[in-house]
């Protein structure tokens, strides 16, 4: 089994993968008589013409580190965007493409209160609250088609904090 590192999460490092959804800086905007400050549009968020937007509520069970990552997935027809609704830490886990096949894993994990938006076709490992369950709103493609890609990973990774 390969060892992984947790790398930092940034917007930077993850943006080949998606978006970082954190609040960092001054709101874009005051709205609600000023009382309410709104960071706006934080995720591209894409899908295929069959498909629309929907919002779905995930409860994802506690892992642990160090975690084994031995399957990864993709979404080929629409983004998702995991939002986390308890604060829990969770592990993210993705990966560039190689004709079809995942290459170059890499390993990060939120803060508190921080989401993150898959983009279109990338290889990203399942849900993973550390250290306690977790509850999510996922906003992503609903529709016919398939949606869902699985890629069992031949020599299983150890992902270490």
């Amino acid at each position: 089994m390969e060892r992984l590192r947790i790398e930092p999460l940034t917007a930077e490092a993850f943006r080949p993968f998606g978006d970082l959804i954190d609040v960092l800086g001054a709101p874009t905007k005051l709205i609600n008589a000023g009382l309410c400050g709104r960071h706006h549009d934080l995720a591209r968020l894409s899908f295929d013409d069959e498909g629309r937007a929907g919002i779905s509520l995930f409860e994802a069970q506690a892992r642990a580190l160090p975690y084994v990552l031995d399957l990864v997935e993709r979404h080929p027809l629409g983004s998702q965007a995991f939002l986390p609704l308890d604060g829990v830490p969770f592990l993210v886990c993705v990966a560039e493409d190689a004709g079809g096949v995942p290459v170059r894993v890499r390993a990060f994990l939120t803060a508190p209160g921080q989401g993150v938006n898959i983009l279109r076709n990338v290889w990203h490992g399942v849900l993973a609250p550390i250290g306690a369950p977790g509850r999510y709103a996922v906003v992503d493609r609903i529709g016919p088609g398939a949606n869902l890609e699985e890629y069992p990973l031949p020599v299983p990774l150890r992902v270490e904090g």
